[in-house]
């Protein structure tokens, strides 16, 4: 069972959407929408430490930046005011497809 957050709530959701604004300026280099909006992030974590857990994923295991990506996420995220540290996982389970896509990024990139 899961102790609920020390942090008040207004604090909790001003990191949420703060964090949330830094993952909206990576892209993937191939796709011109965002990761957020491309549904690469599978989950944010914040500890009652403001320590941040991101799992994320990538449109395809082969992806040419795999190995770069999860540190452009670390820089955006590290660089939120209030984030002590930040840790990115890379996870392929479930694997990523088209349905995870907000309506933002179906619409930057043609695919309805």
């Amino acid at each position: 069972m899961e102790l609920p957050s020390q942090l008040p709530p207004e604090e909790v959701d001003r990191l949420t959407a703060d964090i949330v604004a830094a993952l909206k300026t990576v892209y993937d280099p191939e796709i011109p929408a965002d990761i957020y909006e491309l549904g690469l992030i599978y989950r944010v974590d914040i500890d009652d430490a403001r320590n941040v857990t991101i799992d994320m994923t990538l449109t395809a295991p082969g992806c040419p930046v795999a190995g770069e990506m999860p540190a452009w996420v670390e820089s955006a995220v590290s660089a939120v005011p209030g984030v002590q540290s930040v840790v990115v996982n890379m996870v392929f389970d479930p694997p990523w497809d088209q349905s995870r896509m907000s309506d933002e990024a179906r619409i930057a990139l043609d695919m309805w």
